[in-house]
């Protein structure tokens, strides 16, 4: 059996990572466009791919879910009303200067989701 490209996950971790990832979306309320710029950007016929049959994912799309994920486990802790959790990444805050969490993350750039990912970190004192 051949390794995986070392860029790239096995396309069960892909699998896993991606349906871990729609699941967040729908309770986030993402659209398409949204999804695919926390993905990274890629072509809207790879994400199509990517949400209908899976397939092997970039190490950056896959370092992207995992903050992602983390954001979301962090709210479900922060605020465990499932409501309150999915709608804080839309509210406004004074620590981005007015903007949600999601519009800072919708910059698209990785330091932008890990930023949100320490502050919630922080809130919860981890």
């Amino acid at each position: 059996m051949a390794a995986a490209h070392p860029t790239e996950t096995t396309t069960v971790d892909s699998r896993t990572a991606l349906d871990a990832f729609f699941r967040v979306a729908d309770a986030w309320g993402l659209s398409t466009d949204q999804q695919i710029v926390l993905l990274g950007a890629p072509a809207r016929s790879t994400f199509f791919k990517w949400k209908k049959e899976g397939g092997l994912l970039p190490n950056d799309t896959i370092e992207r879910i995992s903050h992602l994920l983390n954001i979301y486990k962090c709210l479900e802790i922060l605020l465990p009303e499932p409501s309150a959790a999915d709608g804080w990444i839309k509210r406004p805050s004074r620590y981005w200067e007015g903007q949600s969490a999601l519009e800072k993350m919708l910059r698209g750039r990785m330091a932008d989701i890990i930023d949100v990912r320490r502050y919630l970190d922080a809130s919860r004192g981890g």
